[in-house]
């Protein structure tokens, strides 16, 4: 597998983590280095290591995994994303908005958004791909992505405080929608 194959997979599994991490962005009204240096290296670290365990586990485990784990994202994502639109229409919220970069969210939501990295980490055992160039690759290119998207989500979103707060919501609703609808066409 050639390494502009790999980087164009990289890019694709980032996206979702790329829109959460602008979400992000949004909420974090004091935005330091720590918080997108943290935020980044979570959806980096989950995005290399999702493929890894999804190669490790190989053909063995995909007729479960594939089964149910659009249902579990877009779950996860619901969920995440309702809340925020529920925090961003409340009359009496502080200033601070949503720590997103505290531990069990994040934590949440780098897995929900890792979760198809797991079926390409079994579609790599599948193909007998040498799993640590495309591991490092998809890491270290979501990581870049991510810090951008918190950098940008924080420079546009104090313009408009709740409107990018709902829309953050909205986007992550859409995620999971998205990651359901994909994998109930290809089962039709």
């Amino acid at each position: 597998m050639d390494l502009l194959l790999i980087v164009s997979i990289a890019l694709g599994l980032s996206l979702d983590a790329f829109a959460v991490s602008v979400a992000n962005g949004i909420l974090i009204h004091q935005l330091k280095f720590s918080h997108a240096f943290r935020i980044s290296l979570f959806f980096g670290a989950f995005q290399a290591v999702m493929p890894l365990i999804g190669w490790a586990a190989g053909s063995y485990f995909s007729p479960y995994i594939m089964q149910f784990d659009h249902w579990i994202a877009f779950g996860l994502l619901a969920f995440i994303g309702g809340k925020m639109i529920v925090e961003s229409r409340s009359l009496d919220r502080d200033c601070s908005g949503v720590d997103c970069s505290h531990f069990p969210t994040l934590l949440l939501l780098s897995v929900t958004t890792s979760i198809d990295a797991l079926a390409v980490g079994l579609s790599f055992a599948i193909l007998d791909v040498h799993i640590l160039l495309p591991v490092a690759v998809i890491g270290i290119v979501t990581f870049v992505v991510c810090i951008t998207g918190v950098y940008a989500g924080n420079r546009i979103g104090h313009l408009f405080e709740n409107r990018f707060e709902l829309a953050g919501g909205i986007i992550l609703i859409g995620i999971g929608l998205k990651i359901l609808i994909e994998h109930l066409v290809q089962h039709i």
